[in-house]
């Protein structure tokens, strides 16, 4: 059985919600927008086009919101550029593991494909991915399961012999509701608090897990 592994981006493959908790209060700055109490936490994973209406409440035009998480990307990207980005502890490692096994690998993010290959490219990680789907690439955001059901069908996979890894709440509700596994990160979240989404597992991040490990799910 050929078997696909999805990876959302952000939490799971680089750690870098410092570089996007920055560029959140950059742009709040920058316009003179309130950034509410917990926004940061409740809109990761979730697309621009969900945060800035539904969590900040900045606007509902539809434009005006475009023009906004444009800017808070850019800012992103000026701010990694800069700093650079963590990766996930081991996930090099268990990356090379997958590609041995000749298991599929693909992004799945609600994040601008531009931020995925900006990192992609300073990390190296290129070569691990066939297939990479982001906020472009699809109408409706996680928990919707249209991004990873789009990277399973790049990699010519059924849903069911995929496995999600994700950090938020909304992405391991999209893996689910696509008939993936669902493998949770507490690199956002605890643990504990990552239970109640009844993930398959939850690894506090890569070290020692392989692809012998990752098939032994199915």
């Amino acid at each position: 059985m050929k078997l696909g592994a999805l990876f959302d981006w952000d939490g799971v493959v680089i750690d870098s919600s410092k570089a996007h908790e920055e560029s959140w209060d950059l742009l709040g700055y920058e316009v003179g927008k309130p950034l509410p109490e917990g926004h940061f936490k409740k809109g990761f994973g979730r697309k621009n086009q969900v945060i800035i209406p539904e969590i900040l409440e900045w606007t509902h035009d539809p434009e005006e919101t475009e023009r906004l998480g444009n800017r808070k990307e850019e800012l992103y990207r000026d701010i990694v550029a800069e700093k650079g980005v963590d990766r996930i502890p081991g996930i090099e490692a268990f990356l090379q593991s997958l590609k041995e096994a000749g298991i599929g690998c693909a992004v799945g993010s609600s994040t601008p494909r531009k931020n995925v290959e900006t990192v992609l490219e300073m990390v190296g990680f290129g070569p691990y991915f066939q297939a990479i789907v982001c906020a472009e690439d699809v109408t409706q955001g996680k928990p919707n399961p249209e991004v990873f059901l789009t990277g399973a069908s790049k990699l010519a996979l059924e849903a069911g012999n995929c496995a999600v890894f994700e950090d938020a709440y909304a992405g391991l509700q999209a893996a689910k509701a696509g008939g993936m596994k669902a493998i949770a990160l507490a690199t956002t979240h605890p643990a504990e608090e990552l239970k109640d989404e009844s993930p398959d597992l939850i690894l506090e991040n890569f070290l020692g897990f392989d692809a012998e490990k990752f098939s032994h799910l199915f």
